[in-house]
């Protein structure tokens, strides 16, 4: 295991998985990194600096958590004006694309780690057993400053959306 693996930050249905890369803290410059959208043209941290990103890493859209997750972002997304909503997964963007068109999600935008594992890398959510990313939410601020964090200890286990979505919201005071 090298300094850029954590075991057992994570579990799978109780057992202990290991995560890839930094243990990011609150303060911290949120890393750059590279994932696709739907229609295969790259995104990119940057693309989007200025606003609040609310990022959202899941293991894949086609499982009843990430479902219900992803739904639930959706839903809130409409009431935090000036917050981008990324949702990252390791599905391929043709099934991202599909998934979201079969559930009616408009609010929040899917993208996917599945070429380079880039965002699971730079953020520490990258399950290395499953190559999958681990469930983890980040608010970024709009100077790319890392303002929220929360990796799920267990993967089947929902995050603390009423958290999350505080933390995106206060970005937003003033913003206007």
């Amino acid at each position: 295991m090298t300094e850029q693996e954590r075991y057992g930050v994570v579990t799978f249905k109780g057992n202990p998985l290991t995560l890839v890369g930094p243990d990011l803290k609150v303060g911290d410059r949120a890393p750059e990194f590279t994932v696709l959208a739907n229609d295969l043209s790259e995104v990119h941290l940057s693309s989007s600096t200025g606003k609040t990103r609310l990022v959202v890493s899941v293991p894949s859209l086609d499982t009843p958590v990430c479902d219900t997750e992803v739904r639930r972002f959706n839903q809130e997304a409409s009431k935090l004006p000036n917050v981008e909503v990324l949702i990252v997964s390791m599905d391929l963007p043709f099934a991202q694309s599909r998934w979201c068109g079969a559930a009616g999600i408009e609010r929040v935008k899917t993208v996917s780690d599945h070429r380079e594992g880039s965002f699971g890398q730079q953020y520490g959510v990258l399950i290395k057993e499953l190559r999958l990313d681990a469930r983890a939410v980040f608010v970024i601020d709009p100077n790319n400053t890392l303002v929220y964090k929360e990796i799920v200890s267990e993967v089947t286990n929902e995050p603390n959306y009423e958290a999350a979505l505080k933390a995106a919201g206060a970005q937003t005071v003033g913003a206007y």
